[in-house]
């Protein structure tokens, strides 16, 4: 015999039904590291160390996925590539999480024997120039980082919005989240990796994303959509989100050996 529920029950679950769905999923803390290198050839011996050492010791304390990209060589009027950079990205349950990351990487004895051997270099010629890094409050529509494509050509797209003021970088915020931006991106073929918005680092404010496609070829065309796509270009004009980003840092990565992403 099946049991009915009083209707002023069922009012009651469905309320609870609303509220459980309501519940915001916890937001990731990322951090996105920049070095910074002198010559190519010690950016490919820390990638080693990043991919041998770093990356596994990141994993053991249980933090995944983890990225390691580098930008495109980019070719300048002298034909010379200027871009001697790497990013490593690493998403943490929370603030307290990336505070304390070093203190638990320097109680790793196997991380640590590897960092030393990795990065004994004289003052005048350090392995890298200088680390940044950027502390990121995922957006609540894209809580965590996620894995997207998995191909052997694939790229990353690494895009960072700066603004003017805290409340233009909140309207830009609001135009990817409630303005329907995030939505017309994955219609569309632009495959969302991470959403985040600075909270400490440089170039302040700005929020940052990180797109993955398995070949630049679908990068072109998916940019391509998303530019003629109708409900874009009706939110790009909406008077609400003008003047929202006052520069845009595009940048076109590989990701490197011991990449998650």
């Amino acid at each position: 015999m099946r049991m009915r529920l009083h209707p002023h029950w069922l009012g009651i679950v469905a309320a609870l039904q609303v509220a459980a769905n309501a519940v915001e999923a916890p937001r990731s803390c990322i951090e996105l590291r920049t070095y910074t290198f002198a010559t190519p050839e010690r950016r490919a011996a820390f990638a080693r160390f990043a991919a041998e050492s770093l990356a596994p010791a990141l994993h053991r304390l249980r933090l995944q996925p983890i990225g390691l990209f580098q930008p495109v060589p980019a070719v300048d009027s002298s034909g010379s590539t200027n871009d001697l950079r790497m990013f490593v990205l690493i998403p943490h349950p929370d603030a307290n999480s990336a505070m304390t990351l070093d203190d638990r990487l320097a109680a790793d004895s196997a991380y640590v024997a590897a960092e030393t051997a990795a990065l004994a270099a004289p003052l005048k010629d350090p392995v890298y120039l200088r680390r940044e890094t950027q502390l990121l409050q995922a957006f609540r529509t894209v809580p965590t980082v996620r894995v997207r494509a998995r191909g052997p050509d694939r790229v990353l797209q690494l895009r960072i919005y700066e603004s003017h003021n805290e409340d233009r970088a909140r309207r830009k915020v609001e135009m990817f989240e409630e303005g329907g931006e995030l939505a017309i991106f994955e219609r569309v073929g632009l495959p969302v990796v991470m959403f985040g918005r600075a909270f400490a680092g440089r170039d302040l404010p700005n929020l940052t994303y990180i797109l993955s496609f398995e070949n630049r070829a679908e990068l072109e065309r998916a940019w391509a959509a998303f530019r003629a796509d109708p409900e874009w270009l009706k939110l790009k004009d909406d008077a609400r989100y003008t003047d929202t980003v006052s520069r845009i840092t595009n940048l076109i990565c590989v990701p490197l050996p011991g990449s998650d992403l």
